[in-house]
């Protein structure tokens, strides 16, 4: 089975663009993967960074739950160091999005992480930020909360979620 396939099994629907696998959990399953700043369609796409891992979407969902954005937001506001990582971030992730684009592309996808003007828009964008191997303090604060990745099974199996694979809390 191709990696496309198993990716679109993890999010449960059909690819909108060719992605290229950038990081894979210890049973080498796709957790993350780069997607094109224009989709197949022509749609601007200001997400670089898809989480696909169902384990690390679910405890990500559960920290957002339970005002984890907001916390991150505090963090950028009260902490000047963690706050300029985080802008730094931003900038590094649009460009490289930017860098891929044509010049006369329009429209354009906007915004850093995640499509976010500035500060935190989602956990999970961050996340995936940093697993792809850049330097993000969410992601990074992140990565530490919901670690380790350490499924038993793979969550994809023979083109199927595999009905093996239980996601451990």
């Amino acid at each position: 089975m191709s990696d496309a396939e198993t990716v679109a099994v993890q999010i449960g629907r059909p690819l909108r663009a060719a992605v290229e696998v950038v990081a894979r959990c210890h049973l080498g399953v796709p957790v993350v993967v780069a997607v094109p700043p224009l989709l197949d369609d022509g749609t601007p796409f200001p997400t670089r960074y898809w989480l696909t891992c169902p384990l690390a979407t679910r405890r990500i969902g559960r920290l957002e739950g339970a005002g984890g954005v907001k916390r991150m937001e505090t963090k950028a506001e009260m902490d000047a160091d963690f706050g300029e990582a985080l802008e730094a971030a931003h900038r590094r992730y649009a460009a490289e999005r930017d860098a891929l684009l044509p010049a006369d592309a329009t429209p354009r996808p906007s915004g850093g992480v995640g499509g976010a003007a500035r500060g935190v828009k989602c956990l999970h964008a961050h996340y995936a930020d940093f697993a792809a191997g850049n330097a993000n303090p969410v992601g990074e604060l992140v990565d530490a909360w919901i670690g380790p990745l350490d499924c038993a099974e793979p969550c994809v199996l023979d083109g199927a979620p595999n009905p093996s694979w239980t996601p451990r809390p």
